[in-house]
């Protein structure tokens, strides 16, 4: 019998039984090792405001419509999407195909927080771990796809003053692939201790937003001129404001946080329309529109995965806390109440 992480309600954790599932051809079974909590996305939904819990998403026409019509409800079981385990068994039918894991290899993708999967057998073509590295560097693999995304999006230049809004584990990821793209990053954050693991990740200036005005500074430390282009990616309105006033005219903010209800706190009619700054929305469904020819999320994946492994970017670094999964509804809670205390979150199976 597996386990199954199941939101069964707001701020309702458990860990419920998994059944048994035959496997069928062109299939993989896969057995989990670690999984990592998305403080971001998974929080909208542990808390209850994530956007499909209240509304439908229509794939068709692209847009959220209000009704009675089928939205996500409760419980949801297996969410997440930061998986690294063992491949157990593979279908007779694609075993000997090209790139194709084998049995006892580690593998990293997306199954949710559930002990074991079945999967389809593409999904982990040239998916296994590099041997060299710890397996939980795996569980970062999405994360940093969405941090390279969103620097993509940036354009960023060498030489560029470049500020990252939310040092979170996102934001800590991109802040380092900034500084690796050739900009001069200046990490914004509310908490002491993620500013200084900033500066570990190559943040060349720290400023704490909940001490002074980080646009403001910036104008201070450029001569007037203000950042190149920010990324923001904490989901805050106040943030994103503030990303908007910090950037010079023609700058450029990246919106890449998850933001969530009304936009309190933003003012499209200030600087944002005063200094004709460029928005762009990055989400990892999508590469930006300029590098689409080339870029997909399968690279972006590799990408990160490649920089890890060559040394350049280490993840594993921002592990806080490694929680059996038995204990899945403190972990939720230690990052919902207490995100000074917690960086990246991981399930252990």
């Amino acid at each position: 019998m597996g386990r199954i992480v199941q939101l069964s309600g707001p701020k309702l954790v458990e860990v419920v039984d998994q059944q048994p599932t035959a496997m069928k051809p062109g299939q993989v079974r896969v057995r989990t090792r670690y999984s990592g909590i998305s403080a971001g996305t998974e929080l909208t939904a542990y808390r209850g405001t994530n956007p499909y819990l209240n509304r439908t998403w229509d794939p068709d026409r692209r847009l959220f419509l209000d009704g009675d019509a089928a939205h996500v409800d409760y419980p949801v079981a297996g969410l997440g999407y930061s998986e690294v385990g063992v491949i157990i068994e593979v279908a007779d039918d694609v075993r000997d195909e090209p790139g194709m894991p084998e049995v006892g290899d580690v593998v990293w993708g997306i199954w949710g927080h559930r002990s074991e999967a079945l999967l389809p057998a593409d999904r982990f073509l040239h998916h296994t771990m590099p041997e060299h590295l710890d397996p939980i560097a795996g569980t970062f693999v999405r994360a940093g796809a969405v941090a390279l995304n969103a620097v993509l999006a940036a354009n960023i230049h060498l030489g560029e003053t470049v500020a990252i809004f939310g040092q979170g584990v996102i934001g800590l990821l991109a802040t380092r692939l900034a500084g690796l793209n050739g900009g001069e990053v200046a990490a914004v954050d509310a908490l002491p201790v993620r500013l200084d693991k900033a500066k570990e990740y190559g943040a060349l200036m720290t400023l704490n937003a909940a001490t002074g005005s980080p646009a403001e500074e910036l104008r201070q430390v450029t001569g007037g001129r203000g950042a190149d282009v920010a990324i923001e990616i904490s989901g805050s309105y106040r943030a994103l404001h503030e990303a908007i006033r910090a950037v010079g005219q023609g700058g450029r903010v990246v919106a890449a946080g998850f933001y969530q209800g009304d936009g309190v706190g933003l003012r499209l009619g200030d600087e944002f329309h005063h200094n004709r700054v460029e928005l762009i929305s990055s989400q990892i469904s999508g590469v930006p529109p300029a590098v689409s020819g080339r870029w997909d999320q399968d690279r972006l994946n590799r990408t990160f995965l490649r920089l890890v492994a060559n040394g350049q970017l280490d993840p594993v670094g921002l592990v806080s806390h490694v929680v059996p999964v038995e204990r899945a509804a403190e972990a939720y809670e230690l990052l919902d109440q207490r995100p000074a205390e917690a960086l990246q979150v991981i399930l252990e199976f």
